[in-house]
């Protein structure tokens, strides 16, 4: 395999089963996967493990990935958002059950060590609120076009929609991502939210 090969020929190989083009497809486009699900997650290990699922995944179902314009990237980032979803719908349950375990009377307060974060991590959480507060399909727009600056007409064939379609729900889910973020106390200044 060499780094001149279009990710289409790689994944041919890598659908015969050919464990050197998988790695190949990894080094190419694991560093873009990782910055798109740490910008959801937020945090390292959680961001590891969500990209060791999207990769494992697309392994899995290495006959059935779709490629955009020759490039696997789009299907790899909307992967990874939905095993960024699980995961945040897993870590939800998990807190949930960790609230119920009686604390000791010496424990810090939860809502105290919340409110010691600065307003960066306050913005970012809001954020990704309101990126979760979309429909999957808005959000996967949204982090396609928006985050990780892959061209509407590419994001749009990702996710199996037209382009007219993709444009009108970039468009409001814009506007209900710059409502969310306003409600939040958040002034929206990304570029294109505003």
């Amino acid at each position: 395999m060499t780094a001149d090969e279009t990710d289409a020929q790689l994944w041919a190989a890598v659908v015969r089963g050919d464990g050197i083009a998988f790695a190949t497809v990894f080094d190419r486009h694991g560093d873009r996967v990782w910055r798109h699900v740490w910008r959801m997650m937020q945090h390292r290990q959680d961001t590891e493990d969500v990209v060791s699922a999207t990769f494992a995944e697309a392994w899995r179902r290495r006959a059935r990935v779709r490629i955009v314009d020759d490039s696997l990237l789009p299907w790899l980032l909307v992967t990874a958002t939905n095993c960024a979803r699980n995961a945040s719908r897993g870590n939800r349950r998990l807190e949930r059950l960790i609230a119920h375990i009686p604390r000791a009377d010496d424990a810090p307060d939860a809502a105290d060590v919340v409110g010691d974060r600065s307003e960066a991590a306050t913005a970012k959480t809001a954020v990704t609120e309101a990126l979760r507060a979309l429909s999957p399909a808005d959000a996967s727009l949204i982090a396609l076009v928006m985050l990780e600056d892959v061209p509407l007409a590419d994001a749009a064939k990702a996710l199996g929609m037209g382009y007219g379609a993709a444009k009108t729900r970039i468009h409001r889910a814009r506007g209900r991502l710059r409502a969310q973020l306003e409600a939040a106390g958040i002034s929206p200044t990304m570029e294109g939210v505003a």
